[in-house]
């Protein structure tokens, strides 16, 4: 059975598009890719500035979101010659984690960490913050690439001493392949599902959307006649932070569990 027959999909990807493509095809559907990824660059001198930082100032948390966030600070703190003392004070401070890949960052160190999101999303680890008193604490908080509104709306409400390291900068698609596929999806109607494998490629979206004064209609088409899809939580709960309340996620986030995921939402109402 064909879960995806009749079916034309949009992919936000930059990478495995062909993968994804094929998965498609062969649920029989057909697809095409409008990538809202971007780029992103590490930025070196601001992560020594941040290491450094690190080693001569006391924080009493420290809250990372990303595995190749916190791998990039132990690799550069080893290029620096300071990778033992980095750990050292890491292991001072109290840590809080999101993500499987940044706990086994932290577990291949033997970092300790004292609380960790049970399923990998932001919402899920302020929860489980919400019952520490933060006041007057300091806290940084390492992020990747964009900047989170709400960790600093939550630490700003804690009455923390917020410091947040940011080793990437992300540069936004570009704008004529952001309006073309807003276009096919509000006037031209293009589109059954737009997959979506990051949150950067979700916010993207919004954050172009939002400047051409077309947020409201992206979103209402959403709810109507194109099925947001996410490759697991953490980006479906980027899709829900923007506004969309139907949002179709695999349990497993895998782009072939996704796929399949998709095929058998939409087969529900064939």
């Amino acid at each position: 059975m064909e879960l995806l027959s009749d079916c034309h999909v949009a992919l936000t990807a930059s990478r495995k598009v062909e993968e994804m493509q094929e998965l498609i095809r062969k649920q029989g559907g057909t697809s095409e890719v409008r990538s809202m990824q971007g780029t992103v660059t590490e930025d070196g001198a601001i992560i020594k500035e941040m290491i450094f930082d690190s080693l001569q100032t006391h924080h009493d948390w420290i809250v990372f979101t990303t595995g190749i966030g916190l791998q990039t600070f132990f690799t550069h703190a080893e290029q620096l010659g300071v990778k033992e003392a980095f750990i050292n004070k890491l292991k001072h401070a109290r840590i809080a984690v999101r993500g499987y890949k940044a706990i086994a960052a932290l577990k291949k160190e033997r970092i300790a960490y004292e609380v960790a999101s049970e399923d990998g999303t932001t919402q899920g680890l302020l929860h489980k913050l919400d019952s520490i008193d933060f006041n007057q604490q300091k806290v940084i908080v390492q992020l990747y690439g964009i900047a989170s509104p709400e960790m600093e709306a939550f630490f700003e409400k804690k009455k923390a001493m917020l410091t947040t390291w940011l080793p990437y900068h992300h540069h936004a698609p570009d704008d004529s392949v952001v309006d073309q596929l807003l276009n096919e999806v509000i006037e031209e109607k293009r589109y059954q599902a737009i997959c979506f494998t990051s949150a950067l490629q979700v916010k993207a979206l919004f954050a172009y959307a939002k400047r051409q004064e077309h947020e409201e209609d992206l979103k209402s088409c959403f709810e109507t006649d194109v099925i947001a899809t996410a490759v697991g939580k953490v980006t479906a709960e980027a899709l829900t932070e923007s506004g969309v309340s139907r949002v179709v996620f695999p349990e497993k986030e895998r782009m072939g569990a996704m796929v399949i995921h998709l095929g058998k939402y939409i087969e529900q109402y064939r």
